[in-house]
């Protein structure tokens, strides 16, 4: 069975790496299952693949990580005028943070302030309104998990997102988070003198 982290790590089967995986083989048949289930949706009435692959190249670009990028860029090669809406997007966007305010109390001292993102135009207009949006709410999760509020999600609302659909999303980033976490830890395991 095809395992996306393993082509990304460029893990070959009986390696070092293949053995550690191997190890774990829940978290490793999950991870699969999870990628299938968000990329490869039974429906796609609440988030489009198309959608998808853009969010998805959005928050690889955040991370600056290149193997992700170039493999959801390659999801998303049938529309590159998507793609280079995505590339500017996250450009803009910078790769700063996390910021964000806790409750008054001891955690307050890690506060960090830093702007939310907002899509300007043109790129804006290129994304749509529904992606642009996505996209505002994915930096959102990635750099302001702290500051994520109900008005937030009544921003995807409006931009005609249904409750099904930022579930989705949200699933989304969450796990690229978790896959460029692995990713950059199977990095560092093989970069590991023997």
């Amino acid at each position: 069975m095809a395992d996306v982290i393993d082509s990304l790590a460029d893990i070959a089967p009986g390696s070092a790496l293949d053995t550690i995986r191997t190890r774990r083989p829940q978290a490793r048949l999950h991870a699969q299952a999870t990628y299938d289930s968000l990329f490869k949706p039974a429906s796609e009435a609440d988030a489009s693949k198309r959608e998808r692959f853009a969010i998805a190249l959005f928050v690889a670009r955040l991370h600056g990580k290149q193997e992700i990028t170039a493999h959801y860029g390659k999801l998303l090669e049938a529309d590159p005028e998507l793609q280079e809406a995505v590339r500017m997007a996250a450009a803009a966007a910078g790769s700063q943070g996390p910021w964000g305010r806790y409750p008054v109390g001891p955690l307050s001292a890690e506060d960090k302030p830093g702007a939310a993102d907002r899509i300007a135009l043109p790129v804006r207009d290129q994304l749509g309104e529904r992606i642009a949006a996505a996209l505002e709410h994915a930096h959102m999760l990635v750099y302001h998990p702290r500051d994520a509020a109900p008005a937030h999600l009544q921003a995807l609302l409006d931009a005609g997102w249904s409750t099904t659909g930022i579930v989705a999303i949200s699933q989304l980033v969450a796990f690229l988070s978790y896959q460029i976490r692995v990713m950059t830890g199977l990095r560092v395991l093989q970069a590991r003198p023997r």
